[in-house]
């Protein structure tokens, strides 16, 4: 574990964000007393944001349908009516 003073905190902080990413523990100290701990952030790898299936959707919603060109255009018209710009 590595000491560092609030001083070199606010003055040498890119030298202490190394250290952290390097994955050290870093003791802070004012006046010769311990005042706080700083530690390198460890992200839980068990827990994943669940991605949506877009697929699966537009199944539900759309079926096996396939649009035509003229379809796609005019749901694209419909889509800018009333838009300013």
């Amino acid at each position: 574990m590595k000491t560092v003073t609030v001083r070199d905190l606010r003055n040498s902080f890119s030298m202490l964000e190394a250290w952290l990413l390097e994955g050290e523990e870093i003791c802070i100290e004012k006046r010769g007393r311990p005042i706080g701990m700083l530690t390198a952030w460890r992200a839980d790898a068990s827990v994943r944001p669940v991605k949506p299936d877009f697929a699966a959707r537009r199944r539900a919603i759309w079926g096996d349908r396939v649009f035509t060109e003229a379809e796609v255009a005019s749901m694209r018209a419909d889509e800018l009516d009333g838009e300013e710009g």
